[in-house]
């Protein structure tokens, strides 16, 4: 059954592949919305461009499309680097296959995988296939504890009366071990806090973000300066509000505490398109970097900081970034970490349309 011209363009416009195709001229006919996001460039702009006009450094793709057009052969080329317009640099695998009429090139399609990003994917899924086991391990361990506790905690309490009857100063020794307990029972709770039941609403991501700047302002004595770097052009997310707050304070009381006196923390937002979380592709999804230039994370816990009780703080409980990601995942989002030019970034990904249990 043929498809009418319309629906071939939505589906080329939908492909997660970036795809752009050029004529025998080497001039760009069309270009689908996975290449404008890719290249960071828009269809508009760069219509009837050239490969090198493009693409100019370095040569090698250029090369590569003018090589097709000349034999009429098609290329791969793996780990390609580019310099895009906007002098970022992309890694990407990279196909160029001519479309034949006889035995002429009539077009020839360009394709390219943003090489970065699945690589990305791969951390991500032996990310979450840990994090998951960690959890599992830990809700178990928690039940098995809270039972016990709660015969402990109400023994105690029986204790608590005899005792007093007899006006024995044993009393306090009693009331220790009920606050113990309780205090035990909040710590466990606290890990299994992604267990609850979220209550979805309209959030504007940057109000958010400044409730936080505001809570941490008022908590830390220390003097810290926070830059902001917000793009307006943010759609309304559909999330569980106090989740995400929990999640990007306990991001930010980390940031705080690693800069000491004086130190600068940045938060940026930016909308992206076509980005792959949990197998899944979103048209478009929100990321929010929290930037600091403390001394970072000591390397040899930088692969399980997402554990429970990692902490390189001898007074760090080490769940509250095991949290914020288990908060950050209930809403089908992720975040990651990174040390670059000296500075520490988390990046929170949050999918703009989302499945919530």
């Amino acid at each position: 059954m043929a498809i009418s011209s319309k629906t071939a363009l939505q589906m080329f416009d939908n492909l997660s592949t970036a795809v752009m195709l050029f004529d025998k001229n080497l001039s760009l006919t069309c270009i689908n919305s996975a290449g404008e996001s890719l290249l960071s460039v828009s269809n508009r702009r760069i219509i009837g461009q050239t490969p090198e006009e493009i693409l100019p450094y370095p040569p090698a793709l250029a090369e590569m499309i003018t090589r097709t057009l000349n034999t009429g052969h098609p290329y791969t080329e793996r780990s390609l680097t580019l310099t895009l317009q906007n002098a970022h640099t992309i890694t990407v695998d990279c196909k160029v296959t001519p479309i034949l009429k006889g035995e002429r090139v009539k077009e020839i399609i360009v394709e390219m995988v943003d090489a970065d990003s699945l690589h990305r994917l791969m951390r991500e899924e032996n990310l979450m296939l840990l994090h998951d086991a960690a959890r599992e391990s830990l809700r178990g361990m928690a039940h098995e504890i809270k039972n016990p506790l709660g015969g402990i905690r109400g023994a105690a309490q029986l204790l608590e009366r005899e005792l007093a009857e007899s006006d024995s100063g044993l009393v306090e020794y009693t009331r220790i071990i009920i606050q113990e307990a309780d205090r035990l029972r909040s710590f466990i709770d606290r890990m299994l806090t992604s267990d609850q039941k979220q209550k979805i609403e309209k959030v504007n991501v940057h109000e958010i973000l400044e409730y936080v700047c505001n809570l941490v302002e008022a908590e830390y004595k220390q003097a810290f300066r926070i830059i902001r770097d917000y793009d307006p052009s943010l759609p309304i997310l559909h999330v569980d509000r106090g989740q995400v707050i929990q999640a990007v304070l306990n991001i930010m009381r980390n940031a705080v505490q690693a800069t000491g006196d004086n130190g600068n923390i940045w938060i940026r937002s930016r909308i992206l398109r076509q980005v792959t979380l949990h197998k899944r592709i979103y048209r478009h999804a929100v990321r929010v970097d929290i930037i600091d230039d403390g001394p970072g994370i000591q390397p040899e816990i930088e692969n399980g900081i997402f554990y429970p009780m990692v902490t390189s703080r001898p007074e760090g409980t080490g769940l509250g970034l095991s949290i914020a990601q288990s908060l950050i995942n209930a809403h089908g989002g992720i975040i990651e970490y990174e040390r670059t030019d000296e500075r520490t970034i988390f990046s929170v990904y949050l999918p703009t349309e989302q499945d919530h249990a």
